[in-house]
This record gives structure tokens, sequence and C-alpha cells, in this order.
């Protein structure tokens, strides 16, 4: 016994000495990397000079000082996506609305050409309300908030204001126990969680990097911003004037963020402390300079680089989920479709996380991307005969209340869309980055586990309080 007691604290010695070195070392490495920064930064002020460019260094600075101090760097920063999302979403209704007609027109006369032609009832089915139905979905609920968000998002970079919020976010990862790089990585993620995943590549800490990996999908992609807004412009701000549900559905959108940011720092901070031991390393961030930015050009390479990438990805996705949620829904099984089957065998689970099971199977038909949820979650309704066209935004609305929708569904639709697992293509970069089939499973589940945890703490807690 004695013996085993004197290995096991001979075993915590040795430990604490390793943290001891490496804290060691990246205290060294930091002052190295000072002083060759501080030396640097002499050596040019004595041989260069850049008096025609004195005013904009000072300019800067001056910024600087507002845009990435304590007290005022993280208030500009929600102030900034507040009004980028208030912007998305009172520029989307309308475009979104008039796009859902113009599909729902051209369905109207597709429906009429095969009922022309003689085609049977089920290749109508498959090819004008799957096919055609679900890339309409996609296009006039995606494409107005995109197209509209992204050069907004596009237009703070080339001011050179992201990195001043990758360098507010650096000092949180740094007390959770993560590489301040991370902060970059993340931004990245929101964009796209697989560019995210892949510049990764740039934290020399495999142990870092593996948590920036596995993080990464806390932060809602260009994916999963049409669902929040949505949702959020739909039924949780919905239920205000049109003035004032602007404004909440961008606060809600807001708040969605934040608690993807707050996810992020807890997940990072307790594999920091638990399966990915270890002393958080430091790097040097140089900020560039501002600039003016050239509006126009950002906005088309946005428009060509992001918005119609992610559009073309988004629809190549759709049009096989929307055939094979209308051959699940026309399939019968007595007097029950397969997907009514499935989605009834969901619902228990559903319901006590404050969804239902169509939408569990639509999060399940939409892991190839997650653009393609809603779009599928709509044609498993439609399919079920409640509706059969919709006309308009307000419709959609009035088809989610049909199926006992309330502000719950829609705030832990957004909260599991939020935190679920990463889309296929995530997944699939996760692996190829990691080489370890451990880490992508791990990847897959932590993340579903969490939101599942977190939906149904908020639906016990609002339905205990009896709040719906």
């Amino acid at each position: 016994m004695s013996s085993f007691i004197e290995k096991k604290e001979m075993e915590r010695i040795l430990s604490r000495a390793s943290a001891l070195r490496e804290e060691r070392d990246v205290q060294i490495r930091d002052q190295i990397v000072e002083r060759i920064y501080d030396e640097s930064h002499s050596i040019a002020q004595d041989v260069v000079r850049k008096e025609k460019n004195k005013q904009q260094r000072v300019f800067d600075d001056k910024l600087d000082r507002v845009l990435t101090s304590k007290l005022w760097g993280f208030p500009i920063m929600l102030l900034m996506l507040g009004v980028v999302f208030w912007m998305t979403i009172a520029g989307a209704n309308i475009p979104s609305s008039l796009l859902a007609d113009f599909f729902f027109w051209g369905e109207t006369y597709l429906t009429q050409f095969f009922m022309w032609v003689g085609a049977p009832a089920w290749l109508h089915g498959i090819l004008v309300l799957g096919l055609y139905r679900s890339v309409g979905w996609v296009i006039s609920v995606m494409l107005p908030p995109m197209a509209i968000f992204f050069p907004l998002f596009a237009v703070l970079e080339d001011f050179g204001y992201l990195p001043r919020v990758a360098f507010n976010l650096d000092r949180l990862f740094k007390k959770a126990g993560a590489h301040g790089k991370q902060s970059l990585t993340m931004a990245m993620g929101f964009g796209c969680n697989a560019a995210g995943v892949v510049a990764c590549r740039i934290i020399e800490s495999p142990r870092e990097r593996m948590i920036a990996i596995l993080t990464n999908n806390f932060v809602p992609c260009n994916g999963r911003w049409p669902t929040l807004i949505l949702m959020a412009s739909l039924l949780l701000g919905g239920t205000m004037g049109l003035a004032y549900g602007t404004m909440m559905a961008s606060l809600i959108v807001v708040g969605m963020v934040l608690i993807g940011i707050t996810m992020t720092l807890f997940v990072s901070w307790s594999l920091s402390k638990t399966l990915l031991r270890g002393v958080p390393s430091h790097f040097t961030l140089e900020l560039p300079p501002y600039r003016k930015p050239q509006v126009g050009r950002t906005i088309i390479r946005s428009i060509f680089d992001k918005t119609l990438f992610v559009l073309r990805r988004a629809v190549i996705t759709a049009a096989p989920a929307g055939i094979i949620t209308w051959i699940l829904a026309n399939i019968m099984v007595g007097d029950q479709s397969v997907l009514a089957h499935v989605a009834g065998w969901l619902e228990p689970f559903a319901h006590a996380i404050g969804l239902d099971g169509y939408i569990l199977m639509a999060f399940i038909l939409g892991l190839p991307a997650n653009e393609i949820v809603v779009p599928i979650l709509i044609m498993s309704y439609l399919s079920t005969g409640a509706m059969t066209q919709l006309d308009d935004l307000t419709q959609l609305q009035t088809l989610f209340l049909h199926y006992g929708w309330t502000w719950l569904t829609a705030l832990n639709l957004m909260l599991f869309s939020l935190l679920h697992y990463p889309c296929g293509t995530t997944l699939w970069t996760i692996a190829r980055e990691t080489k370890s089939k451990k880490w992508t499973l791990v990847a897959a589940f932590l993340p579903l586990t969490i939101a599942i945890g977190v939906c149904f703490l908020v639906a016990q807690l609002v339905r205990g309080l009896g709040l719906v």
C-alpha cells in the first residue's frame, strides 16, 4: 500500500514538474518574441521614414484605442453585429416573399405542363413537389439574407475590423486554456466551419489545434445563418410590430452568436482541463492598418465567392434531399407514410427537448448540409397535406403554427441548429485533418450531446414555469 501511494505521489510530482517546465518554456518563448519585436520596432523607427503616412498611423492608433479597449471593444463588437443582422433581417423579408411567390407561380405552370403531357402522378411528385419545391424554398429562404449579410461582413473585413475582433477575443481564449490563434479560426468558422477547421493548421501545438478543431462548430456557419434569421424574424421577433420585431429579431440572433462564443470558450476550457490538458501557449498578433473599403469590388466578390457558392452547394444538396423527403412522405405503411412513422417514433424524445419528430427528421436528412434543414422541414410538413402551397412567408408562419409550434419550438430549433453536430463536409474535413476516427466521432457526438442537453434544460425550465 505504501509503495502504491509513493508511486502515485511520484506521478503527481512528475506531472506537475512537466507542467511547470512547459509553462516556463512558454514564458521564455514569449519573452524572446517580445524582445525581437521591440528590437525590430526600434530599428524600423531609426531607419524608416513614412511622413506621408503619419496621419494614417495616428488615426489607426486612436481608433484601436477605442475598438480594442477593454471597456468599449466588446460593446462595439456587439453593436456592429446587431446592425448587420438588423439590416439583413429588415432587407430580406420582401425579396424572400417575392421569390417564394415566383417559384410557386412557376410550380403551378409546371403542374399544368405535367398534366398536359399525361405524366404519371409519381413523376410529377418527385420532380415538381420534391425536387423543384425544395430548390425553390432553398433559394427564396436563403438567397436574400445571404445577399445582404455576406457583403456587409466582407466590408467589415476589408476595412480591417475583423482582426480587431480576434484581438478582443484573444485574452478570453487564453483564460479558457486555449491558444490565442483560436480566435482567428473561430472567425473563419463564421463563414464556413470546414474552412475554420482547415485554418486550425496555423496553431502549432497539437493539443491546442485539436481543441480549436473540436469547438469550431459552435459558431454559426453560413449554412445556419438563414435558419437563425428566419426563426428569429418569423416566430420570435414577428410577435411585435414590424420595426420593433426586426430589432428584437436582430438582438435574438446576436444572442445566439454570444451563446455560440460562450459555448466555444466553455468547451475549450473543459477540454483543456480533461481530455486535452496542458498550458496554453501565446502568440503575437500584429494588427493590419485600416483601409478604405472598396465597397463595389467587395460586394461583387462576396456575392460570387460566398453567396452564390453557398447557394450552389445548398441547391445541389437540396435537390436529392427533396426527392428523398417526397418519397418517404409518399411510401405508405398502413395508413401512414414512412416519414410520418419515423417522425412519430421520434416524437416523444423530440417533445422532451422542445421540438417535434419532423424537426429531428429534418436535421437527420440535412446532415449533408445545414442549409437544407428548413427546406426539408417545410417539405415534410407540406407532404402531409396540411397545405398545398405557400404564397408568402406569412403562410410559412401559419404552417408552423398549424403544427403546434410556439416560441419555445422556434427558440430550441435555433439552439439545436447552433449547437448540434457539424455538417457532412465539416466532418469529412475533421477526419482528414485529424486522421483519427476517434476524434471525428468526438467532434460529432460532443456537440450533439450538448445540443440535446441544452434544449432539454430549456424546454423543462420553460414548461415548469408555465411560460408556454
